[in-house]
Protein backbone atom coordinates (compact mmCIF):
# COMPACT_ATOMS: atom_id res chain seq x y z
CA UNK A 1 0.00 0.00 0.00
CA UNK A 2 1.55 3.55 -0.35
CA UNK A 3 2.91 5.61 2.21
CA UNK A 4 4.04 8.95 2.19
CA UNK A 5 7.11 10.16 3.44
CA UNK A 6 7.83 14.02 4.70
CA UNK A 7 9.15 15.60 7.45
CA UNK A 8 6.83 17.72 9.86
CA UNK A 9 9.10 20.59 9.76
CA UNK A 10 8.49 24.35 11.48
CA UNK A 11 7.61 25.84 8.40
CA UNK A 12 5.02 23.15 7.53
CA UNK A 13 3.43 24.25 11.32
CA UNK A 14 4.04 27.60 11.23
CA UNK A 15 1.40 27.47 7.81
CA UNK A 16 -1.14 25.25 9.52
CA UNK A 17 -1.39 27.53 12.34
CA UNK A 18 -1.83 30.46 9.93
CA UNK A 19 -4.41 28.17 8.45
CA UNK A 20 -6.48 27.09 11.66
CA UNK A 21 -6.18 30.78 12.87
CA UNK A 22 -7.69 32.05 9.80
CA UNK A 23 -10.10 29.34 9.21
CA UNK A 24 -11.61 29.74 12.97
CA UNK A 25 -12.14 33.98 12.11
CA UNK A 26 -13.90 33.35 8.91
CA UNK A 27 -16.13 30.29 10.16
CA UNK A 28 -17.16 32.59 13.21
CA UNK A 29 -17.75 35.94 11.44
CA UNK A 30 -20.74 38.08 12.35
CA UNK A 31 -20.97 39.49 8.37
CA UNK A 32 -20.67 36.71 6.39
CA UNK A 33 -23.33 35.00 5.53
CA UNK A 34 -24.75 38.37 3.98
CA UNK A 35 -21.79 37.90 1.68
CA UNK A 36 -21.49 34.34 1.03
CA UNK A 37 -22.73 34.17 -2.62
CA UNK A 38 -20.86 37.16 -3.39
CA UNK A 39 -17.34 35.49 -1.72
CA UNK A 40 -19.05 32.08 -3.26
CA UNK A 41 -18.98 33.78 -6.94
CA UNK A 42 -15.81 35.54 -7.10
CA UNK A 43 -13.94 32.62 -6.03
CA UNK A 44 -15.63 30.60 -8.53
CA UNK A 45 -14.47 32.93 -11.15
CA UNK A 46 -11.14 33.24 -9.79
CA UNK A 47 -10.44 29.22 -9.58
CA UNK A 48 -11.59 28.87 -12.91
CA UNK A 49 -9.82 31.42 -14.80
CA UNK A 50 -6.56 30.86 -13.20
CA UNK A 51 -7.00 26.96 -13.39
CA UNK A 52 -7.01 27.15 -16.28
CA UNK A 53 -4.70 29.63 -17.08
CA UNK A 54 -1.67 28.10 -15.21
CA UNK A 55 -2.36 25.25 -18.07
CA UNK A 56 -2.20 27.94 -20.86
CA UNK A 57 -5.78 28.98 -21.31
CA UNK A 58 -5.62 32.50 -23.39
CA UNK A 59 -8.84 33.97 -21.36
CA UNK A 60 -8.80 36.78 -18.95
CA UNK A 61 -10.35 37.47 -15.68
CA UNK A 62 -13.39 39.46 -17.46
CA UNK A 63 -13.59 36.84 -20.54
CA UNK A 64 -13.77 33.44 -18.04
CA UNK A 65 -15.90 35.73 -16.11
CA UNK A 66 -18.43 36.31 -19.08
CA UNK A 67 -18.45 32.60 -19.74
CA UNK A 68 -19.62 31.58 -16.84
CA UNK A 69 -22.33 34.32 -17.33
CA UNK A 70 -23.51 32.59 -20.57
CA UNK A 71 -22.23 35.45 -22.42
CA UNK A 72 -20.56 35.30 -25.80
CA UNK A 73 -16.65 35.76 -26.03
CA UNK A 74 -14.45 35.94 -28.90
CA UNK A 75 -11.53 33.28 -28.47
CA UNK A 76 -10.54 29.92 -29.03
CA UNK A 77 -13.78 27.45 -28.81
CA UNK A 78 -11.02 25.26 -26.80
CA UNK A 79 -9.97 27.75 -24.36
CA UNK A 80 -14.18 28.65 -23.71
CA UNK A 81 -14.55 25.20 -23.27
CA UNK A 82 -12.04 24.98 -20.59
CA UNK A 83 -13.07 27.11 -18.67
CA UNK A 84 -16.81 25.75 -18.83
CA UNK A 85 -15.42 22.25 -18.12
CA UNK A 86 -13.50 24.18 -14.58
CA UNK A 87 -16.81 25.30 -13.97
CA UNK A 88 -18.76 21.92 -13.90
CA UNK A 89 -15.90 20.33 -12.03
CA UNK A 90 -16.08 22.68 -9.37
CA UNK A 91 -19.84 22.02 -9.38
CA UNK A 92 -19.44 18.21 -9.21
CA UNK A 93 -16.96 19.37 -6.36
CA UNK A 94 -19.81 20.37 -4.36
CA UNK A 95 -22.38 18.14 -4.76
CA UNK A 96 -19.91 15.22 -3.42
CA UNK A 97 -18.62 17.40 -0.72
CA UNK A 98 -22.17 18.47 0.58
CA UNK A 99 -23.92 15.05 -0.12
CA UNK A 100 -24.76 12.87 3.04
CA UNK A 101 -23.17 9.75 4.28
CA UNK A 102 -19.43 8.85 3.66
CA UNK A 103 -17.17 10.14 0.31
CA UNK A 104 -16.04 7.07 -1.28
CA UNK A 105 -12.57 7.80 -2.30
CA UNK A 106 -12.02 5.74 -5.35
CA UNK A 107 -10.73 5.76 -8.70
CA UNK A 108 -14.37 6.11 -10.17
CA UNK A 109 -14.64 9.99 -8.93
CA UNK A 110 -11.45 10.48 -10.01
CA UNK A 111 -12.09 9.81 -13.74
CA UNK A 112 -15.32 11.73 -13.27
CA UNK A 113 -13.42 14.81 -12.66
CA UNK A 114 -10.60 14.00 -15.48
CA UNK A 115 -14.19 13.33 -17.81
CA UNK A 116 -15.64 16.70 -16.71
CA UNK A 117 -12.28 18.53 -17.16
CA UNK A 118 -11.62 16.85 -20.75
CA UNK A 119 -15.37 17.25 -21.74
CA UNK A 120 -15.54 18.13 -25.37
CA UNK A 121 -11.45 18.63 -25.63
CA UNK A 122 -10.61 14.83 -25.20
CA UNK A 123 -11.37 11.64 -27.86
CA UNK A 124 -14.54 10.29 -25.36
CA UNK A 125 -12.48 6.97 -25.36
CA UNK A 126 -9.76 9.04 -23.26
CA UNK A 127 -11.63 11.46 -21.32
CA UNK A 128 -12.35 9.61 -17.81
CA UNK A 129 -9.86 6.61 -18.88
CA UNK A 130 -6.14 6.26 -17.48
CA UNK A 131 -3.30 6.64 -20.29
CA UNK A 132 -2.43 3.35 -21.87
CA UNK A 133 0.81 5.00 -23.33
CA UNK A 134 4.16 6.53 -21.60
CA UNK A 135 4.51 9.92 -21.59
CA UNK A 136 7.04 12.64 -20.67
CA UNK A 137 7.01 15.97 -18.81
CA UNK A 138 9.22 18.39 -21.16
CA UNK A 139 10.28 22.02 -20.16
CA UNK A 140 8.46 24.32 -22.44
CA UNK A 141 11.29 26.64 -23.00
CA UNK A 142 14.29 23.89 -23.61
CA UNK A 143 12.49 21.12 -24.94
CA UNK A 144 14.32 18.61 -22.21
CA UNK A 145 12.78 16.36 -20.24
CA UNK A 146 11.86 17.17 -16.70
CA UNK A 147 9.98 14.14 -15.38
CA UNK A 148 9.66 10.52 -16.87
CA UNK A 149 5.89 9.27 -15.07
CA UNK A 150 5.85 5.78 -14.20
CA UNK A 151 4.85 3.23 -16.62
CA UNK A 152 1.38 2.90 -18.09
CA UNK A 153 0.93 -0.70 -17.15
CA UNK A 154 1.71 0.62 -13.34
CA UNK A 155 -1.02 3.23 -13.11
CA UNK A 156 -4.19 1.10 -12.15
CA UNK A 157 -1.72 -0.69 -9.48
CA UNK A 158 -0.27 2.90 -8.27
CA UNK A 159 -3.64 4.52 -7.96
CA UNK A 160 -5.57 1.16 -6.13
CA UNK A 161 -2.78 1.45 -3.64
CA UNK A 162 -3.08 4.83 -3.36
CA UNK A 163 -6.64 4.97 -2.57
CA UNK A 164 -6.78 2.43 -0.27
CA UNK A 165 -3.73 4.77 1.82
CA UNK A 166 -7.01 7.75 1.17
CA UNK A 167 -9.59 5.96 2.50
CA UNK A 168 -8.15 5.13 5.97
CA UNK A 169 -6.59 8.22 6.67
CA UNK A 170 -8.27 10.15 8.85
CA UNK A 171 -8.10 13.89 10.00
CA UNK A 172 -7.36 12.09 13.20
CA UNK A 173 -4.00 10.10 11.62
CA UNK A 174 -3.06 13.15 9.69
CA UNK A 175 -4.01 16.83 9.29
CA UNK A 176 -6.18 17.40 6.36
CA UNK A 177 -3.86 20.51 4.80
CA UNK A 178 -1.49 17.48 4.43
CA UNK A 179 -3.80 14.84 3.22
CA UNK A 180 -5.04 16.89 0.61
CA UNK A 181 -1.24 18.34 -0.17
CA UNK A 182 -0.10 14.78 -0.73
CA UNK A 183 -3.19 13.62 -2.60
CA UNK A 184 -2.15 16.36 -5.03
CA UNK A 185 1.04 15.20 -5.57
CA UNK A 186 0.45 11.75 -6.06
CA UNK A 187 -2.28 12.30 -8.71
CA UNK A 188 0.90 14.57 -10.47
CA UNK A 189 3.49 11.52 -9.82
CA UNK A 190 1.43 9.10 -11.00
CA UNK A 191 0.05 10.87 -13.87
CA UNK A 192 -2.86 8.66 -14.86
CA UNK A 193 -4.07 10.81 -17.90
CA UNK A 194 -2.72 11.30 -20.97
CA UNK A 195 -3.50 15.01 -20.32
CA UNK A 196 -5.35 17.28 -18.01
CA UNK A 197 -3.67 15.99 -14.54
CA UNK A 198 -2.94 19.01 -13.08
CA UNK A 199 -6.10 20.00 -13.23
CA UNK A 200 -7.62 16.54 -11.74
CA UNK A 201 -5.22 16.52 -9.48
CA UNK A 202 -5.53 20.25 -7.78
CA UNK A 203 -9.32 19.31 -7.85
CA UNK A 204 -9.21 16.35 -6.12
CA UNK A 205 -6.97 18.06 -3.45
CA UNK A 206 -9.82 20.73 -3.33
CA UNK A 207 -12.46 17.58 -2.81
CA UNK A 208 -9.95 16.45 0.40
CA UNK A 209 -10.31 19.54 1.74
CA UNK A 210 -14.07 20.15 1.35
CA UNK A 211 -14.59 17.18 2.95
CA UNK A 212 -12.28 17.65 5.69
CA UNK A 213 -14.23 20.86 6.60
CA UNK A 214 -11.55 22.80 5.06
CA UNK A 215 -13.74 24.53 2.89
CA UNK A 216 -13.98 27.85 4.74
CA UNK A 217 -17.77 28.25 2.99
CA UNK A 218 -16.09 28.14 -0.85
CA UNK A 219 -14.71 31.55 -0.72
CA UNK A 220 -10.71 30.38 -1.64
CA UNK A 221 -8.68 30.06 -4.78
CA UNK A 222 -5.63 27.50 -4.38
CA UNK A 223 -5.85 28.15 -8.45
CA UNK A 224 -5.09 31.73 -8.11
CA UNK A 225 -1.81 31.33 -5.78
CA UNK A 226 -0.34 28.89 -8.00
CA UNK A 227 -0.84 30.78 -10.97
CA UNK A 228 0.41 33.86 -9.66
CA UNK A 229 3.78 32.02 -8.66
CA UNK A 230 3.88 29.36 -11.29
CA UNK A 231 7.50 28.94 -11.45
CA UNK A 232 7.67 28.14 -7.48
CA UNK A 233 4.54 25.70 -7.93
CA UNK A 234 6.34 23.93 -10.39
CA UNK A 235 9.49 23.58 -8.83
CA UNK A 236 7.98 22.97 -5.67
CA UNK A 237 7.02 19.76 -7.25
CA UNK A 238 10.33 19.27 -9.17
CA UNK A 239 12.05 19.52 -5.64
CA UNK A 240 10.46 16.29 -4.19
CA UNK A 241 13.69 14.16 -3.74
CA UNK A 242 13.84 10.50 -4.44
CA UNK A 243 12.45 8.06 -7.06
CA UNK A 244 11.86 4.79 -8.10
CA UNK A 245 15.69 3.51 -7.26
CA UNK A 246 14.32 4.03 -3.65
CA UNK A 247 11.05 3.51 -3.58
CA UNK A 248 10.39 6.67 -1.24
CA UNK A 249 10.04 10.04 -2.42
CA UNK A 250 10.23 12.92 0.35
CA UNK A 251 7.66 15.17 0.05
CA UNK A 252 8.33 17.81 2.24
CA UNK A 253 9.13 20.66 -0.05
CA UNK A 254 6.13 20.22 -1.74
CA UNK A 255 4.07 20.45 1.32
CA UNK A 256 5.83 23.18 2.80
CA UNK A 257 4.68 24.76 -0.62
CA UNK A 258 1.34 23.28 -0.39
CA UNK A 259 0.86 25.05 3.13
CA UNK A 260 2.20 27.81 2.59
CA UNK A 261 -0.15 28.54 -0.72
CA UNK A 262 -2.86 27.35 1.07
CA UNK A 263 -2.50 29.97 4.41
CA UNK A 264 -2.08 32.71 2.01
CA UNK A 265 -5.14 31.74 0.74
CA UNK A 266 -7.14 31.35 4.13
CA UNK A 267 -4.82 34.32 5.64
CA UNK A 268 -6.10 37.15 2.57
CA UNK A 269 -10.16 35.75 3.08
CA UNK A 270 -9.77 36.40 6.35
CA UNK A 271 -8.43 40.03 6.05
CA UNK A 272 -11.42 40.55 3.23
CA UNK A 273 -14.09 38.97 6.02
CA UNK A 274 -12.58 41.17 8.30
CA UNK A 275 -13.10 43.72 6.46
CA UNK A 276 -16.56 43.52 6.26
CA UNK A 277 -16.99 42.72 9.84
CA UNK A 278 -17.83 44.93 12.45
CA UNK A 279 -15.86 44.71 16.19
CA UNK A 280 -16.53 41.01 17.85
CA UNK A 281 -18.69 42.84 20.54
CA UNK A 282 -21.13 42.94 18.13
CA UNK A 283 -21.66 39.51 17.74
CA UNK A 284 -21.59 39.39 21.36
CA UNK A 285 -24.34 41.68 21.83
CA UNK A 286 -26.60 39.28 19.65
CA UNK A 287 -25.94 36.48 21.62
CA UNK A 288 -23.30 35.06 18.86
CA UNK A 289 -25.55 34.66 16.53
CA UNK A 290 -24.93 35.26 13.17
CA UNK A 291 -25.76 38.66 11.75
CA UNK A 292 -27.46 39.26 8.50
CA UNK A 293 -26.80 42.73 6.88
CA UNK A 294 -26.82 44.16 3.38
CA UNK A 295 -24.24 45.64 1.05
CA UNK A 296 -25.27 49.12 2.07
CA UNK A 297 -25.73 48.42 5.97
CA UNK A 298 -22.21 46.88 5.70
CA UNK A 299 -21.09 50.43 3.64
CA UNK A 300 -22.68 51.85 6.43
CA UNK A 301 -20.86 49.88 8.69
CA UNK A 302 -17.55 49.89 7.15
CA UNK A 303 -17.81 54.09 7.48
CA UNK A 304 -18.70 54.66 11.05
CA UNK A 305 -15.98 52.28 11.71
CA UNK A 306 -13.81 54.96 10.09
CA UNK A 307 -14.88 58.16 10.78
CA UNK A 308 -16.86 57.79 14.04
CA UNK A 309 -20.04 58.84 13.01
CA UNK A 310 -22.77 58.89 9.78
CA UNK A 311 -24.62 62.10 9.44
CA UNK A 312 -27.47 62.73 6.88
CA UNK A 313 -25.65 64.87 4.62
CA UNK A 314 -23.41 62.03 3.81
CA UNK A 315 -25.66 60.37 2.20
CA UNK A 316 -25.32 61.14 -1.04
CA UNK A 317 -21.61 60.71 -0.92
CA UNK A 318 -21.79 56.66 0.33
CA UNK A 319 -25.20 56.26 -2.14
CA UNK A 320 -25.57 59.22 -4.55
CA UNK A 321 -27.78 56.46 -6.79
CA UNK A 322 -30.19 55.78 -3.32
CA UNK A 323 -33.34 57.68 -1.61
CA UNK A 324 -33.01 59.32 1.74
CA UNK A 325 -36.07 57.31 2.55
CA UNK A 326 -34.24 53.69 1.75
CA UNK A 327 -30.74 54.90 3.73
CA UNK A 328 -32.90 55.62 6.68
CA UNK A 329 -35.11 52.22 6.70
CA UNK A 330 -31.70 50.75 6.59
CA UNK A 331 -30.17 52.73 9.60
CA UNK A 332 -33.38 51.62 11.55
CA UNK A 333 -32.89 48.19 10.62
CA UNK A 334 -29.25 48.28 12.24
CA UNK A 335 -30.89 50.35 15.02
CA UNK A 336 -33.58 47.63 15.64
CA UNK A 337 -30.12 44.87 15.48
CA UNK A 338 -28.46 46.81 18.12
CA UNK A 339 -25.66 47.10 15.95
CA UNK A 340 -25.40 51.22 16.19
CA UNK A 341 -27.71 53.99 17.61
CA UNK A 342 -28.82 57.45 16.49
CA UNK A 343 -27.31 60.58 19.07
CA UNK A 344 -28.69 63.87 18.33
CA UNK A 345 -32.14 64.97 16.56
CA UNK A 346 -32.82 66.19 13.36
CA UNK A 347 -30.77 66.54 10.44
CA UNK A 348 -27.79 67.32 13.33
CA UNK A 349 -27.84 63.62 14.44
CA UNK A 350 -25.61 61.33 14.30
CA UNK A 351 -25.42 57.50 14.11
CA UNK A 352 -22.50 55.70 15.76
CA UNK A 353 -21.85 51.98 16.73
CA UNK A 354 -23.82 50.79 19.53
CA UNK A 355 -20.73 50.16 22.71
Amino acid sequence: MYEPSFTLNNKILKSIGVIEAARAVILNSPLVPSWEAKFREDALVRSTHHGTHIEGNALNLEQADAVLKGKQVIARDRDIQEVINFRNVLGYLDQLAEATGDLCYCENVLKEIHRLTTDKIMPIEKSGSYRKAQVVIRNSLTGEISFRPPPAVEVPYLMGGFFEWLKKTTADDLHPVLKAGITQYEIVRVHPFIDGNGRVARAFATLVLFKDQYDIKRFFSLEEYYDYNASDYYRALQAVSGGRMSGKYDLTPWLEYFSLGLASEFEKVKKKVQRLSTDVHIKEQMGGKQIYLSERQITIVEYIQKTGFLQNKTFIELFPKVSEDTILRDLKDLMNKGIIKKTGKTKAAQYVLKK
